[in-house]
Formats: structure tokens, sequence, C-alpha cells
């Protein structure tokens, strides 16, 4: 929702997916900067809340990572949260990969996505006033796209705790944006991976049934 709902045509898809809780944080992120940047390729990282696919104690798991305690570890560990994209935005199928960090905390997320794009952000990457105004001009671009239902925005030095139960799929954190070099930027947005979720997963089952 928020990215390609408009395709949904209910005399040809039957089944559906919601995605992932991380897929629904990237996507919107994505579509706003491809949409103004063009995206060349990216890389994300969430680090993410654990789960209970994962072990209170040390004990078997196929994934001998996430075998470990979750309580008292940063496990790294595969998502397709960043593969996903493709099926979501087809134009960046292939051009998008990441991994998950995930920490002890129970719920609330966050996306650090890196992203080279075919715009350039800053002819001159030393020069401190260009790398500033570069900065400045993904955050304008991010503000114009927030809808605040799906992708939102914050310019307060939050932390994790602070998005609990917040519904919005994305909230970027403006403070975190970044530019190096001419072209490649970083983003950086919270998620409440339950919550924020739940609502999305409410609003299909409503999205869909109204269009039978």
């Amino acid at each position: 929702l928020g990215v390609n709902e408009e395709t949904y045509d209910p005399a040809v898809h039957h089944v559906l997916s919601n995605a992932s809780c991380t897929t629904n944080c990237l996507a919107p992120l994505a579509k706003a900067i491809h949409e103004e940047f063009r995206i060349i390729s990216g890389f994300m990282t969430t680090v993410h809340a654990y789960t209970n696919d994962q072990r209170v104690a040390d004990q078997a798991h196929k994934d001998l990572r996430r075998a470990r305690a979750a309580a008292i570890n940063i496990i790294p560990t595969s998502t397709g949260a960043a593969r996903a994209i493709g099926l979501v935005i087809p134009e960046l199928a292939g051009r998008m990969d990441g991994i998950a960090l995930r920490v002890p905390v129970p719920t609330c997320s966050v996306v650090d996505l890196v992203c080279t794009v075919e715009t350039q952000l800053c002819q001159d990457p030393t020069d401190k006033a260009q790398r500033k105004a570069a900065i400045q001009r993904v955050n304008e671009a991010i503000k114009r796209r927030a809808d605040g239902k799906y992708l939102a925005y914050t310019e307060e030095e939050l932390v994790s705790s602070d998005f609990i139960g917040h519904p919005a799929s994305s909230i970027v954190d403006l403070p975190s944006t970044n530019v190096i070099g001419t072209n490649m930027l970083k983003v950086v947005s919270w998620y409440d991976n339950e919550w924020g979720y739940s609502c999305r997963l409410a609003e299909l089952a409503k999205y869909v049934a109204d269009r039978l």
C-alpha cells in the first residue's frame, strides 16, 4: 500500500501478498528516491527487532546465527526485503539487496538505505556548502513525497522507542540523511515492525473487500 495498490485487479489477482514489514518500510522510500533521482543500485541494512523465529537461548535452528540467544546478541542474518522490491517496483528488479541485523529490542526497527543515483547531487563533494545543499535537496524531495500515512518523516532527534505504535510504514529520519561523492545518498527510516505492518494488513483487507 502506498506504492502499487492501483495495479490491483480483482478479476486477475486472486492471491495477494502484503510483503514483509521491512519491505513495507523500504518500498515507499525507494519509490520516492527513484522517482526523484533514479536509483542505479542500492543496499539496505535493517536493524530489526528480534522475532519469535529466533531462540531465547542457544539451541537448534537451520540458521546458525538465529540459533543464538536473541536477547543478548546482535545477530546478522538474511532478509529478502530488498530483493522483493523488484516485485513491488519492477524498475528496481535486480538493483537492490540487503542484510538484517537482529537486535534485542521488542519492536521498532530501522532501515539504513544507501543508493547510487543517476542524478548528480553535487559537483564538488569536498565543498561543504555543496554537500549540505545536496543533503537538503534529498530531504526536501522526501518531504514532498511523504503522505504521512505510508511515508512519513521526522526532523526530531528520536530513538526507536519513540516510534512504538506509529502507524506509518516508513518514517524517514531526516537528520540522518547524508550524501557522499557526487551521486551516492544515504537515508534512514524507522518503522514499528509489528503495529505499522498490522495497520497495512488490515487496510489491504479492506482495500480488497471494497473492490470485490
